[in-house]
């Protein structure tokens, strides 16, 4: 899809994300569980409606990031809220320019399925974060189980369409395949959802 036809889509959407950041149980708990370690200098792609504001440290000092004009509208809304200090963004992650600023911690939940080039934003990734910092990620993709996937491979043109999400990506062997070195994932809902833990480089 084309990137104007996303930001759209995501512009849309923008009021929903707001109204859902709070209410998912199971995916507040694995946001929780995954960015408890959240610290520094935090970089967030595709923040979003501020989802995982509420999990950082009060003193942290964020950049988000989002190519939604009204994603970061609400996602202003949620810092206040919070107290946060957050520096905001709005660009295509794989444009964005940082000015070689590096990061303690880079994050990215349920994002990985939306970029044009998902290779390279883990790569870039990399390169925002420092030698010592950490990478923390929540992403959703194609499933071990072979009924499930099935129905995503099916769904998933209708999916990317209608919210610019694909549902089928193998996000396991993009990390096996990027510039990152993973010190622990966890798999939950057939292997379709993974919490990930990584460093910046491999070796």
């Amino acid at each position: 899809m084309e990137i104007n036809q996303q930001v759209k889509l995501f512009d849309k959407q923008a009021k929903k994300y707001s109204k859902r950041k709070k209410k998912n149980a199971s995916e507040l708990r694995m946001r929780q569980k995954l960015l408890h370690s959240a610290q520094g200098e935090i970089l967030e792609l595709s923040v979003g409606a501020g989802a995982n504001f509420q999990f950082y440290p009060k003193d942290a000092k964020v950049t988000a990031v989002d190519f939604s004009a009204s994603m970061i509208e609400q996602a202003k809304d949620t810092a206040r809220e919070q107290n946060l200090d957050v520096h905001f963004i709005v660009g295509n992650v794989e444009e964005v320019e940082l000015q070689e600023k590096k990061f303690d911690t880079v994050i990215s939940t349920l994002s990985m399925c939306s970029y044009p080039n998902p290779e390279k934003v883990l790569q870039l990734m990399a390169s925002w974060c420092k030698e010592d910092g950490q990478i923390l990620l929540l992403e959703h993709g194609i499933s071990t189980n072979s009924v499930y996937s099935w129905v995503q491979n099916k769904a998933d043109s209708f999916i990317e369409k209608r919210i610019g999400c694909h549902i089928n990506r193998d996000i396991l062997k993009m990390m096996k395949e990027s510039p990152l070195q993973i010190e622990r994932i966890e798999s939950l809902m057939l292997n379709s959802i993974h919490l990930i833990w990584a460093k910046p480089n491999k070796g």
